[in-house]
């Protein structure tokens, strides 16, 4: 009997959470906690599940937690991993995507994409005739708001009827998936943000229309302080995204009255009891990288991202345990 539910995945690729039922999202994060468990127990040792099954990686953008955890849950179920770089392929320069998804398709049994347009992925889920994931587009990185999902309901026990802050850039792609997960899961959703980096409208209606059918909101708040009151999780990512670093000392500027410190995190009313900390990481939360040694911490103050509640580690462990869950509900029959 398979341990993989039947959430209708098969075969199927995963673009956006946006494509996904409800039930498929709350499946994919129930299935992720159960393959954590398994792994901590050795079961995996004994009965991989993706033997002799070949995995490609696409990646035109930097990266630590995908990269490393998609190959090691491919690795842990007994398939391999074959990591491609912008700079190995002909990819987009001398061949098109198409012709890439073709040729690729006929090699690998499953592609997860990382790089910058929503089109590219699309093209390749479309043309490769393989499952093909999305590893991070400049629109939606679905496996990380899986990895955040995972890791709230493992602390609360709980999803449905959280309240949950991001606050930051409110139109960046984990923003957007966030907020998308976020009602698909039943938590009350706010983006906190400048009126600048407000979020898209019709990814605001796609959103408040998820959590119309679960009973919970999504709001916008462009004031830190009342934004953030009775949140549950506060959320925040870097200020300036790969691609846009010649905005950085804009972003710099707009977004200091945003950065999440202890300050926020009393006015949640939530400091010392339901509070939790997260980040998608790299954080820069103190001058120890050399972005930040002239600048100090941004996004996030260090006390914070230290402390007892922020649960950055976790939910980066968990990368790896989603990453999993969504390429065997691909490639496993039920």
């Amino acid at each position: 009997m398979s341990i993989v539910p039947n959430l209708g995945l098969t075969g199927k690729p995963l673009l956006k959470l946006a494509d996904l039922t409800d039930e498929q999202v709350l499946g994919l994060v129930d299935f992720a906690i159960a393959l954590k468990a398994r792994k901590r127990a050795g079961v995996h040792l004994n009965n991989p599940l993706l033997k002799g099954k070949n995995i490609c990686l696409i990646f035109q953008k930097s990266s630590t937690r995908t990269r490393c955890s998609t190959i090691v849950a491919v690795q842990d179920e007994g398939g391999n991993a074959e990591y491609l770089g912008q700079s190995d392929i002909h990819f987009g320069k001398k061949e098109s995507v198409r012709d890439t998804a073709r040729v690729l398709g006929r090699l690998f049994d499953g592609l997860l994409f990382r790089g910058f347009h929503q089109s590219t992925v699309e093209e390749l889920a479309a043309y490769s005739g393989i499952p093909v994931w999305n590893g991070l587009t400049d629109e939606w990185h679905p496996t990380q708001v899986l990895a955040d999902l995972q890791t709230i309901k493992e602390h609360f026990g709980r999803l449905k009827g959280l309240k949950f802050a991001f606050i930051g850039d409110g139109r960046n792609n984990v923003c957007n998936s966030l907020m998308v997960g976020c009602a698909k899961a039943g938590i009350n959703f706010v983006d906190v943000c400048p009126e600048a980096l407000s979020p898209a409208p019709e990814i605001l209606a796609l959103a408040r229309t998820a959590a119309a059918r679960n009973g919970s909101t999504v709001e916008v708040s462009h004031d830190p302080s009342s934004g953030v009151k009775g949140a549950n999780v506060l959320y925040t990512d870097v200020w300036v995204s790969m691609g846009e670093e010649a905005m950085f000392a804009e972003r710099l500027k707009l977004l200091r009255p945003f950065q999440v410190n202890m300050a926020m995190a009393k006015a949640t009313g939530n400091l010392g009891g339901e509070l939790m900390f997260l980040h998608c990481l790299p954080a820069f939360h103190d001058d120890k990288t050399e972005v930040s040694k002239s600048t100090g911490a941004m996004e996030v103050s260090d006390d914070v991202f230290e402390s007892d509640f922020s649960k950055v580690f976790d939910e980066a462990e968990n990368r790896m345990h989603t990453i999993k869950a969504m390429i065997l509900s691909s490639m496993v029959t039920p």
